[in-house]
């Protein structure tokens, strides 16, 4: 096969085929031709002679995955035109132990569980599998469910996106365990060591830990008679008050019904005013996250403790006086003693700070770390690493939480929350175990909740405090394993996960070839961010894109956040000459795994502070002394510095991609990084970018363009609905009688209303009656930035609002679709659990669609339905964020037949060659059940990459399946490919 590459002394593109000396004969893109002997091979790369002179070359040698880049040439544009794009070997694709890797430890990861955090175990689960396997570790993948049965999955079901998505698709993917003991079993007989990432009950109560004892496993984490005691609060705060450690006061209900006269005497005991007295209302044994919630007053304190009785989540409820004027922070603790020697570190601990709920929305306006702020883009919360404490203070944390760590008896790792009070609570209600060694210059140190299994998920706390003082995902992670493994001699430990570690993931600059000459990678700039109301998505998906590269080791991979316009900023997208003086980040590695785009601008500017860079490297170098090298810091400079954000312009940007040859990876979601303008000014610079061009782009955006320019496809079975575009000034201005209008023009009872420009769910609206057009059409004018659930007639979730608000709005009918649901329980006889119910009268089924190749060769993947739980239009979360629903990739025979899957998708190519789509993008369209017929609703050319997105579900129905890391590095291949391809042309 023609393999395509560009020498990186000439810059020259040629075609390489193979002859029979064992050479390889050439052709290039001006004409000339030549012949490549191999004259050695060192590790990924080999070198080779042309006509003479020697250079190393990526990609004949030790394994296709290890090639660095491919251009084009005339000749290999045909045979790639043809469809015959290679899929390139091991970037992400798995290969089991008896077909390569042998001598690989063998890591039994285990996720999911019983709690109400089963969700976040599955996040941080994947995130896992990703950065621990490799070449010398070898994850396999086991699923509990809330029955605590267990199964065995492929590791491509990791990227299922709830746990719903997986109890549904279970008993058909994955192999079920009858028993506990045949569980067992089977990892004794196929696993060195097992990782159980659950959280809550069963996860951190000690549950699994007694299990995976009882059968003698080695696992990694703290054991079951220590981890009862930790994850209990009430239990947990007795014992550190026993040891001196300042501690709330508290209450507990472990009988099942709260006691009100000795909860009454409680409040008094404690000063805590009865009728308008703060308190925390948690469960004793469910997890950090879940059920939490402020009480003010005696009998609302009884309600809330009632009310976690009732519904079961634990039988033991804890009611702790309010941290007034309290600063939330939390701090992970690593173990790095050898074998059952305890010697805990605290990292870089950080501060939460947390911002006032919106009653509009349910939330209380007293605002508590619970589970929507802990794990989902909001902001409402906000994070300091450090914290703004003084550097005494955060001492006085560490030691206490190191203390902690070892008084419990906890082991590997644990994350601990806490509070700074004040001074002046000294003289308010006592506090249990105050000790001077709590006290520090600026308040009481308390400690209130111990969590054994931190969250993993890929910008998690965990992550974030390990990567301020150099520590990657891969390094910590493969850390814990290896402290784990040194309590178990008998484990087969490979060498290269030996102890300390040496860590071989980092994403280097560069590589050696022949005589110690560095071979240039090839450099990928992930750009994400803007101003757009999928920012936060978009950060989402740009974080998910730069670590899935790092992980290829012929890239040079830096992520760049695209800011968002300042409040005061009056300039607007549309005046091109401003766009190029839009503000861009280049992101040290800490700097990129926050929550929000804002939190990420504001991270930038605290770390360029001199006093905030001084606090910081001493914080760094003080905690790396005492890891004394038993975790390795691979993203520290070889003097020990970390790398410092950058601040620039967009024009700026453009340049120094140029500059470096780079490739742009566009992950910026709506705005300039869909409707073209991005794409224009990479475009006349000759810089390479991912996805479409500018033409295709700006076509897409424009909602009732696109349907325009594929009307004339009816005959061949697609088909647009009708459509009415109307100036927003004009709806302000008019009475009901649009309404009436709209439904006479469209001939629909139900409309749907969306932004003529604008991403893929933002400002998307079902509406009912006049009322709803009259909401839409305020919540617009006024600049809200989102419409609650119950703002309209029929439910609906959040509808995230433009940004900057539009100046028209499309209007189309609302095609109803018969809900998709799965049975849980026995439905009219018609089904059982586990199994879908659609009535399917009207036929029509609404689906996504990827799509991926160059231009005017575009494959389509299979075609995903997703069961929504919120009203008939998916938010946001439910589209990127992994919060609800299944997700059915391919969709079953019972629901569409597969001659109809196979008509859809060739229809959706010729809708992608049509727009003139490449690279990569998305089409949503209903599909006819029976025809395969579809009518189109929008193409994405910049689709969610995050990490549970349908498109990563989609390509790993390929054959052979295509994992994150191969399909995004495609991505990128497709877009070299194209670059020279127009070069040549």
């Amino acid at each position: 096969m023609l393999r395509l590459v560009q020498l990186p002394s000439s810059g020259i593109v040629w075609g390489v085929g193979g002859s029979r000396d064992g050479g390889r004969s050439l052709e290039s893109g001006d004409g000339r031709s030549g012949n490549l002997q191999r004259v050695s091979s060192v590790e990924s790369f080999s070198a080779w002679r042309l006509n003479g002179g020697q250079f190393g070359l990526p990609g004949f040698g030790a394994t296709a995955s290890r090639r660095r880049r491919m251009a084009v040439t005339r000749s290999g544009v045909k045979e790639l035109e043809s469809g015959l794009m290679e899929v390139r070997e091991g970037e992400g694709t798995r290969v089991r132990d008896d077909e390569r890797r042998s001598g690989a430890l063998r890591v039994a990861l285990i996720c999911g569980g019983p709690s109400e955090e089963r969700g976040i175990s599955l996040n941080s689960a994947r995130s896992v599998l990703v950065h621990l396997e490799a070449e010398d570790v070898l994850v396999s993948c086991y699923y509990l469910n809330k029955k605590l049965e267990f199964f065995g999955i492929p590791s491509a079901q990791m990227y299922s996106n709830t746990p719903s998505d997986f109890d549904f698709k279970i008993t058909s993917t994955a192999r079920s365990f009858r028993s506990h003991t045949e569980f067992l079993e089977h990892l004794q007989a196929t696993s060195d060591i097992v990782f159980p990432v659950l959280h809550g009950q069963f996860g951190e109560d000690g549950g699994i830990q007694a299990l995976l004892e009882s059968a003698g496993l080695p696992f990694v984490g703290t054991g079951a008679a220590a981890a009862q005691v930790a994850f209990d609060k009430y239990d947990a705060a007795v014992e550190l008050a026993k040891h001196g450690f300042a501690t709330l006061p508290s209450f507990l209900v472990d009988d099942g019904k709260v006691d009100v006269s000795g909860l009454r005497k409680w409040f008094q005991s404690n000063d805590v005013d009865i009728n308008t007295g703060r308190v925390v209302v948690k469960p004793a044994r469910a997890g950090s996250s879940v059920g939490v919630s402020v009480a003010e007053g005696l009998n609302t304190a009884v309600k809330n403790a009632e009310a976690l009785l009732n519904e079961g989540i634990d039988e033991r409820v804890v009611i702790e006086m309010f941290a007034e004027g309290g600063q939330e922070f939390t701090a992970l603790v690593l173990d790095v003693g050898s074998g059952n020697e305890t010697r805990p570190v605290t990292l870089l601990p950080t501060e939460v700070e947390i911002f006032g709920g919106d009653p509009s929305d349910g939330e209380q306006e007293v605002a508590i770390f619970n589970y929507r702020r802990k794990y989902l883009p909001t902001r409402q919360v906000s994070y300091h690493t450090p914290p703004r404490f003084s550097e005494g203070t955060i001492n006085k944390i560490r030691s206490g939480a190191a203390d902690l760590f070892r008084i419990l008896g906890l082991r590997d790792v644990a994350r601990v929350d806490g509070w700074l009070l004040p001074q002046v609570k000294r003289t308010g209600p006592a506090l249990g175990g105050q000790m001077p060694s709590d006290e520090s210059d600026s308040g009481i140190i308390v400690f209130s909740d111990i969590n054994l299994t931190s969250g993993m998920e890929q910008t998690s706390i965990l992550f974030m405090q390990a990567a301020q003082i150099g520590i990657s995902h891969a390094d910590i992670l493969r850390s814990l394993l290896s402290h784990a493994c040194t309590r178990y001699p008998t484990i087969p430990l490979p060498k290269s996960i030996g102890y300390p570690i040496a860590i071989s993931n980092s994403n280097p600059k560069a590589e050696f070839g022949m005589e110690g000459s560095p071979i240039e990678k090839q450099k990928v700039f992930v750009l994400f961010g803007g101003d757009s109301s999928e920012r936060q998505v978009s950060l989402i998906s740009g974080t998910n894109v730069w670590l899935n590269l790092r992980g290829c080791s012929d890239l040079n991979v830096t992520p760049f956040l695209l800011a968002p316009a300042e409040p005061d900023d009056t300039k607007t997208v549309s005046e091109g000459d401003l766009v190029g003086d839009k503000t861009v980040w280049a992101l040290p590695y800490a700097e990129v795994l926050k929550h929000t785009v804002e939190e990420v601008v504001e991270g930038c500017i605290e770390h360029l502070k001199a006093s905030t860079v001084a606090k910081v490297s001493t914080l760094r170098d003080q905690i790396l002394s005492e890891l004394q090298g038993q975790v390795k810091a691979s993203l520290l400079s070889d003097d020990g510095r970390m790398e410092m954000p950058r601040k620039l312009t967009l024009k700026k940007f453009i340049a120094e991609a140029k500059q470096n040859n780079a490739v742009v990876f566009i992950a910026v979601h709506g705005g300039i990084g869909e409707n073209g303008t991005l794409q224009a000014l990479l475009r006349a610079s000759g810089v390479p970018h991912t996805g479409s061009g500018d033409e295709a782009s700006r076509l897409c955006m424009d909602k009732a363009t696109t349907g325009a320019a594929i009307s004339h496809l009816s005959s061949q079975g697609i088909h647009t609905a009708a459509k009415a575009v109307i100036e927003i000034h004009e709806l302000v201005q008019s009475g009901d009688d649009m309404w009436v209008k709209l439904r006479k023009e469209l001939k629909a009872d139900d409309v749907c209303v969306k932004p003529v420009g604008d991403g893929c769910s933002t400002g998307v609206a079902r509406l009912s009656c006049a009322e709803d057009l009259a909401a839409y059409v305020k919540a617009i004018s006024t600049g809200q930035s989102q419409i609650h659930p119950g703002t309209f007639l029929k439910a609906h979730g959040i509808v995230e609002m433009p940004y900057p608000s539009p100046k028209q709005l499309l209007f189309e009918p609302f095609i109803e679709t018969d809900d998709v649901v799965v049975v849980s329980a026995n439905r009219g006889g018609s089904a059982s659990e586990g199994e879908l119910y659609w009535e399917g009268k009207s036929r029509w089924l609404e689906v996504t669609v990827g799509v991926l190749g160059l231009h005017g060769v575009m494959h389509a993947f299979n075609p995903s339905i997703t069961v929504k739980e919120t009203g008939g239009i998916l938010t946001l979360e439910e589209k990127f964020q992994g919060g609800t629903g299944v997700n059915l990739t391919p969709p079953p025979s019972s629901l569409i037949k597969e001659e109809a899957i196979a008509a859809c998708r060739k229809r959706i190519e010729i809708v992608a060659n049509t727009l003139g789509l490449e690279g990569f993008a998305r089409i949503d369209a209903f599909v006819h059940a029976d025809t395969g017929e579809v009518i189109i609703i929008e193409a994405n050319t910049v689709p969610g990459m995050t990490p549970s997105t349908v498109l990563i579900h989609q390509a790993l129905t390929e054959i052979p399946p295509l994992y994150p890391r191969s399909f995004f590095r495609k991505v990128v291949d497709l877009a070299l490919l194209q670059h020279s391809r127009q070069q040549i042309s």
